[in-house]
């Protein structure tokens, strides 16, 4: 039995457990995805209402956070965004069209609370059949004018982007002191940091553009 709920504090630990294990290794010898769980709460940018657990058969086995972001176009108009991450599932069960369910109600979630446009960083692979459209599309740039090819962009409300130029500001939050996360891993029962073919891959993709 399948069931998606906000997290309440009694899941904080655990959270954190399962952000730790989904992507230790993935992106970098280690990680910091659950550091970043550790500190997002307490962000002003942080959306409790879209911080949400999925539960099978009563255990929590993967979840979803948001924070707001924004865009900002040429005339220096600003239109409210959500960027979510981390989301994960225990492993053991992914690949099993467990994050889609989470994501899709999250999206419904987040359109019925107003929100018009989510933007993300992610592998195209994992996101394109969620709905998501490379930045370029829908012209929207980093601050350096760029358009990376893991910067992602999902209409909520399909045309709220009207063809514009927009830039793309996430929250502080996401601006990680790598310093920071790897002293409070430090703290945690040793896992072994390795190198794998999935972090070049990381690599190639962040460092990827594409032109409009």
């Amino acid at each position: 039995m399948l069931k998606i709920r906000n997290e309440t504090s009694a899941d904080y630990q655990v959270v954190e457990e399962i952000t730790r294990q989904a992507f230790y290794n993935i992106y970098m010898p280690g990680c910091i995805e659950h550091y970043l769980v550790h500190i997002m709460r307490e962000h002003a940018d942080f959306i409790p209402e879209l911080a949400l657990v999925l539960e099978l058969d009563g255990q929590v086995i993967g979840n979803v956070m948001y924070t707001k972001s924004k865009l900002l176009a040429e005339d220096g108009r600003e239109m409210p965004a959500l960027t979510f991450g981390p989301v994960c599932i225990r492993p053991g069960y992914q690949r099993k069209g467990y994050s889609k369910i989470l994501l899709q109600h999250s999206f419904e979630l987040a359109a019925e609370m107003g929100y018009a446009v989510i933007v993300i960083m992610g592998s195209p692979t994992n996101y394109v059949g969620l709905g998501f459209k490379s930045c370029a599309r829908y012209k929207v740039a980093m601050p350096n004018q760029q358009y990376p090819a893991a910067l992602l962009v999902k209409e909520l409300k399909p045309g709220v982007l009207n063809d514009e130029q927009w830039v793309y500001q996430d929250s502080p939050i996401m601006d990680i002191d790598m310093q920071a996360a790897q002293a409070y891993d430090d703290t945690l029962p040793q896992m072994e940091k390795k190198q794998q073919p999935s972090q070049e891959e990381f690599y190639i993709m962040s460092h990827a553009v594409v032109q409009p």
